[in-house]
């Protein structure tokens, strides 16, 4: 079923978008919880609540495309349980690794001045994105937003482990001097 007929259905208000969108992209939400939390269960639990804030948010908005709409529903309720749960002694999951590697290069929103600023510096990160060539911006982005081991990523792109290990470290490096040029830094 295609995207816009899908809406469609959350628009009218039909149950049957759920199911639909279950089936089509599922899988694609999943593998974003699954990158991101330890516990299978709780990114199952993400995945049902995913389909619950589409369902909620769908008559006050009309995604043009929706597995990206999915995608950043599922990432940032991933993100929330994450932080509800997480311990020292609980952690697991690449999202600890992937927060330290990203920590040299973007600043943290420590205060209201930087969160304010937080708007700036994704549009900034998007354009250092189109600067990259295509595969490097996919090992990127397959790291830092959708949370995948770099084992995954190196399976995924015919590369060795530590090929890209050293693509990410020139890519978050390139991202910190795009951001200090930029005055983000």
């Amino acid at each position: 079923m295609e995207d816009h007929a899908i809406v469609d259905l959350y628009w009218s208000r039909n149950p049957e978008a759920i199911r639909r969108t279950g089936e089509k992209y599922g899988s694609y939400c999943r593998a974003i919880a699954r990158n991101i939390l330890p516990d299978h269960r709780d990114a199952e639990e993400c995945v049902n609540d995913t389909w619950l804030s589409a369902w909620n948010s769908m008559p006050e908005n009309r995604p043009g495309l929706l597995a990206p709409f999915l995608g950043k529903i599922t990432r940032n309720l991933a993100f929330t349980r994450w932080r509800a749960s997480h311990t020292e002694k609980r952690g697991g999951g690449e999202l600890p690794l992937v927060l330290e590697e990203l920590a040299e290069c973007v600043p943290a929103a420590s205060n209201a001045f930087q969160a304010v600023e937080a708007e700036e510096l994704e549009a900034a990160v998007n354009r250092f994105l189109r600067t990259l060539p295509e595969r490097e911006c996919n090992v990127f982005l397959r790291r830092c937003w959708f949370t995948e081991p770099m084992a995954d990523i190196a399976k995924r792109y015919g590369m060795r482990e530590a090929t890209v290990r050293t693509s990410l470290f020139r890519s978050r490096e390139k991202l910190r001097r795009y951001l200090e040029k930029e005055g983000l830094l």
